[in-house]
C-alpha cells in the first residue's frame, strides 16, 4: 500500500510535468533543447513509478503467501488442539476445504482487494488534495460524483456479498459430498445407489455453477455501473475545465494538470469495485476459518499453572508404571447438554489392568478420551502417581501413554513409516522385533515389497485384523508404562480376536492397563472389572466375584456368553 501510495504521488508529478511540456511547446514555442530537462524528469519518475507498481504487487504476494502458511500452520495446529472431540461433529471435507481452498482464496483478497481498499482512500484522498492546489473548482465535480460512486458501491456490493458467501457455503458443502461419496463408493455399488448420487453431483455442480455466475453478473454489474459514473464525471470535468481556458480564467498547464489527474481521482474507486468479488470471496473464506480458529479449545489448566517435566514422569526407556485416580470425574458434550460422565470415579493401581464394561453410550471411551488428553474433566480430577493430570504437560504425558483405538488409523505410507510413528528413530530390526510380538511379521513378511509397502488410504491393503496388529506393534514399538486398549477386538472374526487377545496379553505385561471391552473375553483376564452405567462405576470386582453376585454384570455377562451382546 505504500509503494501504491507513492505510485500515485509520482503520477501526480508527471502529470504536472506534462502539462508544462506541452504548455511550453505548443504555446510557448519552446523546442526540444528547452524542455529536455522536463522531459529527463518525466523519464525519472516513470521509472520509479513502474518500480512501486512492480513492488506493490511483489510485497502483496509475498505477504499473501506467508499469511496463507501462517494460516494452514495455525488451522493444523488449532485442529490438533481441538482433536476428536470437534473433528468428530464436522464433516471432513468441508474442514479439508477451509484449509485448502478457503485460505486459497485469501490470496486474492490479500493481493487484490486490500490494497485496492485502502488505496481508495489514499489515493483518492491525495489526488483531491493535488487537484485542490491545481484548480480548486474542479473538486467540486469530485465532492458529488465520489460519494455517489461510494453509495453505488456500497449498494451494489452488500448484495455481492451475500451471494459470495452462499457461494462458498456451497462449495465446502459440494466438497464434504464429494468426499463422503468417495469413502462410501463400495455401500453405493452393494446397494445400487451410485446412479443416484450422481444424479445428485450433478444437480449440486449446477446449483454452483448458477451461484457462480451470479456473483460474476452482479461483480459485472458494479464494474459497469462504475465505468459510466466515473466516465460522466471525467466528461464533466473535461467540459468545464476547457470552458475555463477558453474564456482565460484558466491558465492552461493548470486545467490540463486537473484534466490529467480527473480520471486518475476515479481510478481507485473503480479498481475497488473490480476487486469488490475478490475481497467479499475471501472474506467469506476468513470468516470460515477464524470460526475454527477462535472455536474455545480445553486447555490443560488455567493460564501460569505450573507444568510437571517429562523428568518427573520417567521416560519410553527408563519407565515408571503409573498409579491412575479418578476422583469424582465429570464430563458432558455438546457444551454441557450431553452428560457423558458425571461423579465417575475409579482406581488403576500402578501395574494392573482395569476394564471398563457397559453398554454403549455408558461413558466408557469418555473416560478414555480424557486420558488421552482429547477433552478436559468439567469437574473432579484425574490423579497420575498422586499429581493432577491437568498440571502435566500434554506432550510429557503422552509420551507414556500407548493406545490402541477400535478401529487404528493408517496413514499412505509404508508399513515402516505408519509403525515408526510411535518411535521415529526405531531401527529396522526394533521394527521387525514389535511386529513379532504383535504377531504382525509374518503377514508384513508377504506383503510385495515388505516393510517398504505402502498401504493406501487408510490401510485399504489390509484386514481389519491386520490393520489392529499394526496397531499393536506401534504399542509395542512405542513401549509405554501406561496402554489404553480401546475395544481393542471389536468388529474382528473369531480367528483374529484369538490371534490378537495373545498379542495383547503380551503387551500388557507389567504395565498399568485400562481396557474398554465391548467383547468381554479380554476383561475376564483383567486384575478388576469395572461396569459403567450412565457416566458412574455402579460394580467393581473381579470376574469370578462378580459373576458371584446376582447383579448387573451377571446379566451382562450372561447376554455376552449368549452372543445377544
Amino acid at each position: 500500500m505504500g509503494a501504491g501510495f507513492i505510485a500515485a504521488g509520482v503520477l501526480a508529478g508527471q502529470a504536472w510535468l506534462l502539462s508544462l511540456v506541452v504548455g511550453r511547446v505548443f504555446l510557448g514555442g519552446d523546442g526540444l533543447p528547452a524542455v529536455a530537462p522536463l522531459i529527463g524528469w518525466m523519464a525519472a519518475l516513470w521509472l520509479v513509478r513502474a518500480v512501486c507498481l512492480g513492488l506493490k504487487d511483489w510485497l502483496a504476494q509475498r505477504a499473501a503467501n506467508q499469511v496463507k502458511l501462517n494460516l494452514r500452520q495455525a488451522l493444523v495446529a488449532q485442529l490438533v488442539r481441538l482433536g476428536p472431540a470437534y473433528t468428530q461433529n464436522e464433516r471432513s471435507g468441508e474442514l479439508a476445504s477451509s484449509l485448502v481452498e478457503g485460505v486459497e482464496k485469501l490470496d486474492d483478497y490479500i493481493t487484490q482487494y486490500l490494497p485496492a481498499r485502502f488505496l481508495a482512500f489514499l489515493e483518492t484522498g491525495f489526488i483531491f488534495l493535488a487537484v485542490l492546489l491545481i484548480d480548486p473548482w474542479t473538486t467540486l465535480i469530485f465532492l458529488v460524483a465520489g460519494p455517489f460512486l461510494v453509495l453505488l458501491l456500497a449498494l451494489i456490493g452488500g448484495q455481492a456479498k451475500a451471494i459470495t458467501e452462499r457461494r462458498f457455503l456451497e462449495l465446502s458443502w459440494m466438497s464434504a459430498f464429494f468426499l463422503d461419496i468417495l469413502q462410501g463408493l463400495a455401500t453405493l455399488k452393494m446397494f445400487g445407489r451410485s446412479r443416484e448420487q450422481a444424479e445428485n453431483i450433478r444437480e449440486i455442480s449446477s446449483h454452483y455453477g448458477s451461484t457462480t455466475m451470479e456473483v460474476l453478473r452482479t461483480a459485472f454489474q458494479t464494474s459497469l455501473v462504475m465505468e459510466w459514473a466515473a466516465t460522466a464525471a471525467t466528461a464533466l470535468a473535461a467540459l468545464e475545465i476547457s470552458l475555463r481556458i477558453m474564456n482565460g480564467s484558466l491558465a492552461f498547464e493548470r486545467g490540463l494538470a486537473a484534466l490529467l489527474l480527473t480520471p486518475e481521482f476515479f481510478l481507485p474507486l473503480r479498481q475497488m469495485a473490480l476487486k469488490y468479488h475478490s475481497g467479499t470471496g475471501g472474506r467469506a473464506a476468513a470468516d470460515r476459518i477464524f470460526a475454527i480458529l477462535e472455536h474455545p479449545s480445553t486447555t490443560p489448566g488455567p493460564p501460569g499453572t505450573p507444568r510437571m517435566p517429562a523428568t518427573d514422569l520417567g521416560s519410553p526407556g527408563t519407565p515408571r508404571v503409573p498409579e491412575i485416580h479418578f476422583e469424582n470425574v465429570s464430563f458432558a458434550y455438546a457444551g454441557g447438554q450431553r452428560p457423558a460422565l458425571e461423579g465417575f470415579s475409579l482406581e488403576i493401581p500402578a501395574g494392573r489392568s482395569v476394564a471398563l464394561v457397559g453398554a454403549t453410550g455408558a461413558g466408557k471411551s469418555t473416560a478414555a478420551s480424557l486420558l488421552l488428553r482429547f477433552i478436559e474433566p468439567s469437574g473432579g480430577q484425574i490423579l497420575i502417581d498422586g499429581q493432577p493430570l491437568e498440571r502435566m504437560e500434554r506432550a510429557a504425558w503422552l509420551e507414556q501413554v500407548g493406545w490402541i483405538p477400535q478401529r487404528p488409523y493408517l496413514f499412505h505410507g509404508t508399513v515402516a513409516e505408519n509403525l515408526r510413528l510411535a518411535r521415529p528413530g526405531a531401527s529396522q530390526p526394533e521394527l521387525e522385533a514389535a511386529a513379532r510380538a504383535a504377531s504382525a511379521a509374518e503377514f508384513i513378511e508377504r506383503l510385495p515389497q515388505g516393510y517398504a509397502t505402502r498401504l493406501g488410504e487408510q490401510g485399504v491393503r489390509l484386514s481389519g485384523g491386520q490393520r489392529q496388529r499394526i496397531a499393536i506393534a506401534r504399542a509395542f514399538l512405542k513401549d509405554a508404562p501406561f496402554l489404553i486398549l480401546d475395544e481393542a477386538t471389536a468388529y474382528l472374526d473369531r480367528e483374529n480376536e484369538a490371534l490378537i487377545h495373545e498379542a495383547l496379553q503380551r503387551l500388557m505385561r507389567q504395565r498399568t492397563v485400562l481396557i474398554i471391552a465391548h467383547r468381554l473375553k479380554l476383561a475376564y483376564q483383567a486384575d478388576q472389572i469395572a461396569l459403567v452405567e450412565a457416566g458412574r462405576v455402579v460394580e467393581i470386582g473381579r470376574h469370578g466375584d462378580l459373576l458371584a453376585h446376582s447383579g448387573r454384570y451377571q446379566q451382562l455377562a450372561a447376554a455376552y456368553e449368549r452372543g445377544a451382546w
